[in-house]
């Protein structure tokens, strides 16, 4: 991996501080408490190949443990999100490479990683790129976006959680014709279903995630964490179960120290001091 590099730019309103850079497959940025993830395969509409998937890995375990940065931003460079896959590689893995591993790491890491992730859409968000964006907590799309699960159009079908979470997210009906019929629905369309939050404005894509992820992170981790884990069981267990674990991290929540600290700001009618 290469050393790390430290300078600034500039996207929209928002200075963004380089934290540290990978330049083959994936640049990070800071900006106050939220960290930015760029795909940056621009040339291959930021196909997601293994050296990718080693580069996210790596990234999100560095904002991880980071204090911090308490929620994450992830976006593509150029004119895409992510077009999926990189199919050339694909291609050339076998059988047993595919079923041992493959991308199946990164998606096991974005399962387990705590802290608040916003999806921000900025262009084509087709197959893989799409189940990427799919698992993160939130997602906004550009209104230039166009969003699929377009593995038919290969001859394959989705494989990274798109039959599961496209279906829990739009309905049965949705869910089968975007995934039989491969075809790129809009923003806006990704919105009326569902499968956005929003549909922005290019121009204001990134600030807008930016607010949404710096709105999260102005809170404590750890009930952000519990959070988190309660909302995603809605979608993994039957609804007793869901009700256990959500009474569980409540419990959990109400005697820590940040659940402690912010009823008594409350009583006391002052700000809260998190202890992060």
């Amino acid at each position: 991996m290469a050393a790390a590099a430290c300078y600034s730019v500039r996207y929209t309103n928002t200075v963004l501080f380089q934290w540290f850079a990978m330049p083959g497959t994936v640049i990070v940025e800071r900006s106050g408490r939220v960290g930015i993830v760029r795909l940056n395969r621009p040339e291959k509409l930021n196909a997601v190949n293994m050296e990718m998937v080693g580069d996210l890995i790596a990234a999100l375990d560095g904002l991880a443990d980071d204090r911090g940065i308490g929620a994450v931003v992830i976006t593509g460079s150029g004119k895409a999100f992510s077009a999926g896959a990189d199919v050339a590689e694909m291609l050339s893995a076998d059988v047993e490479e595919l079923e041992e591993g493959g991308h199946l790491p990164l998606w096991r890491r974005l399962e387990s990683f705590g802290k608040p992730v916003i999806a921000a859409l900025n262009g084509i968000t087709a197959g893989g790129g799409l189940e990427l964006a799919m698992a993160c907590d939130i997602a906004l799309a550009s209104t230039a976006a166009m969003i699929g699960q377009t593995e038919i159009n290969l001859g394959i079908i989705p494989g990274a959680g798109g039959t599961q979470r496209l279906t829990r997210a739009v309905g049965k009906q949705k869910a089968m014709e975007m995934i039989l019929t491969g075809r790129l629905i809009t923003a806006s369309e990704a919105e009326e279903c569902g499968l956005v939050l929003k549909a922005v404005g290019p121009e204001g894509l990134m600030d807008e995630a930016v607010r949404i992820a710096g709105a999260a992170a102005s809170h404590p981790q750890f009930p952000l964490r519990l959070a988190k884990e309660s909302v995603n069981q809605s979608f993994e267990n039957h609804l007793r179960q869901g009700l256990e674990v959500e009474r569980r991290n409540f419990l959990l929540s109400v005697s820590s120290h940040d659940g402690r600290e912010g009823m008594k700001a409350f009583v006391e009618k002052r700000k809260p001091e998190w202890g992060r």
